[in-house]
């Protein structure tokens, strides 16, 4: 009778500690829950997803993470009091992220994101990609009393019909122009990688200040580099965001952002009202 007691008591105890563990990435521990997508401008093998807690746009001591597939999926474990209070980061990493669009890695790093307010428990239905790293810095500006209205803008910028859910996979729905437009719009990203990212030690950097600039003048010249054939207007567009980011003001590594450029706020209502200072 005893050995029976203290092999039942084993077994439990076996069981407790196996619950305890990861299984592997696959089963979120008792009191969490999970944020799972794809991450593209085609789909991203190898690029670092995170949950940005404090807004600064890198990966921090704390804030859950992954590494998506080969596929360009991910899936992060969460506390559940913490889905749709923060955004999701995607950072897309030089040489080590590879893009299924051409089977190479990136030229380039850069950061992508999804708003918080868009981030779902639904299983797969976290899409990051240029367009919803679009509509976060549109809500960031508090000029679109929501996220339909802000989708309406981006919708019409493309040149796409109202009621067109900007933050589907463009992929899956076989999305041609939302495509496109993201694959000059991520080229336009990484293209000014120098002035918006650093390094700090091994820690990627992100100059916010900087980085909402650069989407605020993308939105604003959308029309001209959505199509297949906008190479001239892509490399006019490359040489003028590089000046223009180059005389803003820099923010300290790591510091979270609290203001915003007048690029950016002008840019992301369809005019440039400023190049350089900040506003609050």
């Amino acid at each position: 009778m005893m050995k029976k007691t203290i092999l039942a008591a084993a077994m439990i105890t076996v069981g407790l500690i196996a619950g305890c563990g990861s299984g592997g990435g696959t089963t979120p521990a008792t009191g969490t829950t999970s944020l799972s997508g794809k991450v593209a401008d085609g789909y991203l093998v190898g690029a670092t997803v995170f949950l940005d807690k404090n807004g600064n746009y890198q990966l921090d001591a704390g804030e859950p993470s992954a590494t998506t597939d080969a596929n360009g999926a991910y899936t992060l474990t969460v506390d559940p009091a913490d889905v749709g209070k923060y955004p999701i980061v995607a950072l897309a990493i030089k040489g080590q992220t590879m893009d299924k669009d051409t089977g190479l890695p990136v030229a380039n790093s850069y950061v992508l994101s999804m708003p918080a307010t868009a981030t779902s428990g639904t299983v797969n239905s976290n899409f990051i990609s240029p367009m919803s790293s679009q509509l976060r810095e549109m809500m960031e500006t508090g000029k679109y009393a929501s996220m339909q209205q802000a989708m309406t803008a981006l919708a019409a910028k493309l040149g796409m019909t109202v009621g067109t859910n900007m933050l589907e996979d463009y992929m899956l729905a076989n999305n041609a122009t939302m495509h496109t437009a993201a694959q000059n719009m991520a080229s336009l990203m990484g293209g000014e990688m120098a002035q918006v990212m650093g390094t700090s030690g091994t820690t990627v950097t992100v100059d916010v200040n900087r980085y909402r600039g650069m989407m605020g003048m993308i939105f604003s010249n959308m029309s001209s580099i959505k199509g297949p054939n906008s190479q001239t207007a892509m490399t006019t567009l490359m040489g003028t965001m590089t000046t223009t980011l180059g005389n803003m003001p820099m923010m300290s590594a790591g510091q979270p952002y609290l203001n915003m450029s007048t690029a950016f706020r002008g840019g992301m209502v369809g005019g440039m009202s400023g190049t350089g200072g900040m506003m609050n």
